[in-house]
């Protein structure tokens, strides 16, 4: 089935004022808004940036109380960036507080340290314009890949991955990533209640429980740019077990219909299989 909504003309300039021109197949009426924690980060912000594409509604800095040039950096790369000062500490933090500035329909999730290629939001508005809730990414389903992560968070990842698949029926192929796309309406559904690396756990269990409609999409994440990562194996993988633990006793009610992960996006031609 075609995830591409094709324009009423051939010409895409001619496309109606409420459409955005995604690509020459697809156009969408939805804003997209995309969503970066930041913390010193702005030698690696000009990669960011750079491949972000030009259609997208707005862009939110979550900036982490940084003591170099990110916010400043940030608004020379893109002059209309909305700027959030993050109050509380830890990555969930700051993408709570993104996600309440978002003004667009459908939300971005990408990292500020270059690992993320903004030219793959193209397969995951693609998935969520074809009838998905959530559009997770995954360094492991045919087609993604990973340069950035070592053996033991290799191994990790795997077992957390069969835990939560195991203990909530669903069927991922990667947990723990932060490249994610979704419908604002799911932040409804799926309400955030933690502050550190495990809210990528806590947002793909919450989506499970919930019963939204998931579409994982095969991405690339390349090492980090510039500077050293913040996240530690041992300790955000105890606290990813944490609140898989947590969440395995917690009944959450408003259900919809099962939740089924929906066939594999190509995402080269963001068609879906």
């Amino acid at each position: 089935m075609s995830s591409f909504l094709r324009p009423a003309v051939s010409d895409i300039g001619r496309i109606p004022s409420q459409y955005r021109p995604v690509s020459s197949h697809l156009a969408i009426a939805p804003q997209v808004s995309v969503v970066i924690p930041a913390m010193n980060e702005a030698e690696n912000l000009p990669y960011v940036f750079k491949t972000l594409p030009d259609w997208i509604h707005e862009v939110v800095l979550v900036d982490g109380n940084s003591t170099d040039d990110t916010v400043e950096v940030a608004r020379e790369l893109w002059p209309d960036v909305k700027v959030v000062k993050q109050q509380g500490k830890g990555k969930g933090d700051a993408l709570i507080s993104g996600f309440a500035a978002c003004t667009g329909e459908i939300i971005v999730m990408v990292d500020a340290d270059g690992s993320a290629d903004g030219e793959e939001i193209v397969s995951y508005v693609s998935a969520l314009v074809s009838g998905a809730d959530f559009a997770k990414g995954s360094r492991f389903a045919n087609g993604g890949g990973t340069d950035d992560m070592t053996p033991i968070r290799k191994l990790g990842n795997r077992v957390l991955c069969a835990v939560v698949n195991a203990k909530f029926g669903a069927r991922y192929t990667d947990l723990c990533y932060g490249y994610n796309a979704f419908w604002r309406h799911c932040l409804d559904e799926i309400t955030l209640d933690c502050t550190g690396f495990e809210v990528e756990t806590l947002m793909n269990i919450r989506v499970v429980k919930a019963g939204l409609k998931v579409q994982e999409i095969p991405s690339h994440e390349y090492v980090r740019i510039h500077g050293v990562s913040n996240l530690s194996a041992v300790r955000d993988g105890l606290r990813v077990l944490k609140v898989i633990l947590k969440e395995r006793g917690v009944r959450r009610t408003g259900r919809r219909t099962p939740h089924r992960v929906l066939g594999g996006l190509n995402a080269k031609r963001g068609e879906v299989s």
